[in-house]
């Protein structure tokens, strides 16, 4: 079974990386995230590219693409014409799929003004917006901006740009359902579930209420169409992942989940 990571960092050469890839099990190179993709069977990945918005510093080896990520140090400019320009010449790339918000670390709700150049040009160029949702990194983020309501209004307002609701919006988990259920045009990932390497019986065992709801929730939906594999590399163990996401996954729905809703949301 072919398998498509739809999302994770790619930051070789950062120490904060380094030591998170370590805590998984892994090294934070192109070599060995190439090397654990081919032995998984993971054919490629989509990177949410939070560096700056120049082109060069988006190059990114063959078996990935990208989302343009417009991150809280443009954000805190409120002038974001340069910015949109940029995004612009990156969505005219074959190889840039998307758009990526933080609402959180950047204090403002998606359905602020200032995003709307992005949804325009989302719909011009007919690639989705992800959008961070639930949990952050940090405690100096914001949670009020990244609850999965807060996304409903903007998809109810755009109706011809698709949306992705990153990380399902855990832990809100029933909100996330009900926005991703009511909107035709708002597909989710299930990455950023898993942190570090784990005993994943023991994880499954101990966690079993949580993945009970995730469990109830995702199939609430009854559309697999929309939920997409994605591993927030290098937070977590990918082998781990993977045997983590057939456990929340009835089999029959695999395909789906693993790569056909990925190849089709990011056109790819």
């Amino acid at each position: 079974m072919k398998i498509i990571d739809a999302h994770l960092h790619f930051c070789p050469g950062y120490e904060y990386f380094d030591e998170i890839a370590e805590a998984a099990g892994h090294e934070n190179t192109e070599s060995h995230l190439k090397e654990i993709y081919e032995n998984l069977g993971i054919a490629g990945g989509i990177v949410m590219g939070n560096h700056g918005l120049s082109l060069e510093e988006h190059q990114y080896p063959e078996f990935l693409k990208y989302c343009i990520g417009l991150d809280s140090s443009y954000m805190a400019e409120r002038n974001l014409t340069q910015a949109y320009d940029l995004i612009e010449k990156h969505l005219q790339r074959e190889r840039c799929v998307g758009i990526k918000l933080y609402p959180g670390y950047s204090p403002y709700y998606v359905s602020d003004q200032i995003y709307e150049p992005v949804y325009e040009l989302a719909q011009m160029y007919r690639k989705p917006v992800a959008v961070h949702m639930g949990e952050t990194a940090g405690s100096n983020a914001y949670l009020k901006y990244s609850h999965p309501l807060t996304l409903d209004e903007t998809a109810a307002d755009h109706p011809q740009v698709t949306f992705v609701m990153c990380h399902f919006g855990n832990p809100w988990l029933m909100d996330a359902a009900a926005v991703i259920g009511k909107n035709e045009n708002v597909a989710a990932d299930i990455s950023g579930l898993l942190e570090g390497k784990i005993d994943t019986t023991e994880f499954l065992n101990e966690q079993r209420g949580y993945i009970e709801a995730l469990r109830t929730w995702i199939s609430y939906l009854r559309n697999y169409g929309k939920i997409m594999f994605g591993t927030d590399w290098p937070l977590a163990n990918l082998e781990d992942y993977i045997q983590f996401t057939k456990e929340i996954i009835p089999e029959k729905y695999w395909e789906d989940v693993f790569w056909k809703s990925a190849s089709r949301i990011y056109g790819i």
